[in-house]
């Protein structure tokens, strides 16, 4: 025999000729034999793997682990299946990497079913669907293990998809998959928020749900407002007030606080909304039900928003005047302080007097002849001209002058700018400009005539 298997046209004849004379445990230990034959081909580790199928099952696992790159995985797996022995498919499925087919196994046939397995097999699925149909096959067979499934599924799967299969179920369902849930609220969807809301409601846990609404807000908040409204619990109920406040919906917050007599949530919300109308409603029902402490809590809280003209009126005519006294108080302080920073702000500078006392001293400082006044004003005539006398327009060489060739001559510059005048005396014979004596003319310049 061990002749003949050598060649793998003769194997099946082999095979057959045994079996039809009823030598199982023959056949099975010659082709065991025949595995250390240094010409063992493939047809014969795989034909052995299909004898163990049949007629030592104890075998198969071992077989295939030992020499699964030898075999051809589709004819042992196919002898697996008919002889039943589901956990060596499952191996020799995802051995070849068919996890499809493996996690199909594992799911239509219980024995097969390994968890650490089907965990390992279903994120490296080619069809997703397959994931959506493990996410029943968990629910209904092993739901003490689905939020270990829905941790290794996590980033494979449309969570809202899954979400959508949980209500489907049942509400056992949703229980169910609360942890996993939670763990992937973190991407805001819709339908997980409602449905933790939901489980959140049914077990009246209202600390959970306020603060899920606080941090997941893309839900239909109106709809749970509503169906808050009416809950018999009044936690439950102020959180309704709480949903309508964060959506603007000042009035319906505020008609719920009243009925339930929370008068701090209803002047928070006044405070919030910044109506001044609002507000003014408030304060008058306050003064309405003879709730004066909150009528003073609400002046406080509301103070910016609050007209001086309402909270004096609504005072005087409940004569709730030692209640409003605290908030005129402060208005006449901020008022003062107000109008302080305003005179502060338009006083004039003082800067500019001590600029214009300083400029009048400068000019007055400026008085250097003896009349007092700039030569500039005392006749207009500029001393400052050319070599052989006072220029002026149209008359070239200064002033003509009788009995004196060539003008008055120019008077020569001093240290300082201006020339010295001081030498010079009026005469009466000559222009009587104070101080100007001509040199070499007693009795000073005549005056010409004009």
């Amino acid at each position: 025999g061990l002749e003949v298997i050598k060649y793998p046209d003769h194997v099946d004849e082999v095979v057959s000729y045994y079996s039809d004379l009823g030598y199982f445990d023959q056949l099975v230990s010659l082709f065991e034999q025949g595995l250390g034959l240094e010409d063992a081909h493939i047809g014969i580790f795989t034909e052995l793997g299909i004898l163990y199928t049949k007629h030592v099952p104890t075998k198969v696992m071992e077989h295939c682990k030992v020499f699964f790159s030898k075999l051809n995985v589709s004819k042992v797996v196919r002898a697996c299946e008919r002889a039943r022995l589901f956990p060596p498919a499952v191996y020799l499925y995802m051995a070849d990497k068919q996890f499809d087919n493996a996690v199909k196994v594992m799911m239509e046939r219980s024995p097969a079913f390994d968890n650490d397995l089907f965990l390992d097999s279903i994120v490296k699925v080619r069809n997703a669907e397959i994931m959506y149909k493990a996410v029943n096959f968990y629910l209904t067979t092993h739901p003490l293990l689905f939020s270990r499934l829905m941790e290794v599924m996590e980033e494979h799967v449309d969570h809202s998809r899954v979400v959508s299969q949980l209500s489907r179920t049942g509400d056992w369902a949703l229980q169910v998959g609360q942890d996993y849930m939670k763990s992937v609220q973190k991407s805001n969807l819709s339908p997980i928020n409602e449905a933790l809301n939901q489980l959140y409601i049914e077990d009246e846990d209202y600390e959970a749900l306020r603060k899920s609404i606080d941090d997941f807000n893309n839900f239909n908040m109106i709809a749970l407002a509503q169906k808050l409204a009416t809950h018999e619990l009044l936690e439950f109920r102020r959180i309704s007030a709480y949903v309508y406040r964060i959506n603007k919906k000042w009035s319906q917050s505020i008609d719920l606080s009243k009925n339930d007599r929370m008068w701090k949530d209803c002047i928070d919300t006044a405070n919030e909304s910044t109506d001044a109308e609002i507000i003014e409603g408030l304060l008058r029902f306050f003064c309405e039900t003879s709730e004066k402490e909150c009528f003073c809590a609400a002046l406080y809280t509301c103070y910016a928003h609050v007209s001086p003209d309402v909270a004096l009126e609504l005072g005087w005519l409940n004569g709730y005047h030692n209640y409003v006294m605290p908030f005129f108080i402060q208005n006449m302080r901020q008022t003062h302080k107000r109008l302080k920073e305003l005179e502060k702000r338009t006083a004039p500078k003082k800067e500019e007097d001590n600029v214009q006392n300083e400029v009048a001293g400068t000019y007055g400082q400026l008085g250097g002849f003896s009349s007092g006044m700039l030569m500039i004003g005392n006749g207009g005539q500029d001393l400052g001209g050319g070599d052989y006398g006072i220029p002026q327009p149209g008359i070239p060489g200064g002033i003509p002058q009788p009995g004196i060739p060539g003008g008055i001559p120019s008077l020569p510059p001093q240290a300082g700018g201006l020339p010295d005048l001081s030498g010079f005396t009026q005469n009466a014979g000559g222009i009587p400009a104070p101080g100007l004596q001509a040199p070499g003319f007693p009795g000073g310049i005549p005056a010409p005539s004009y």
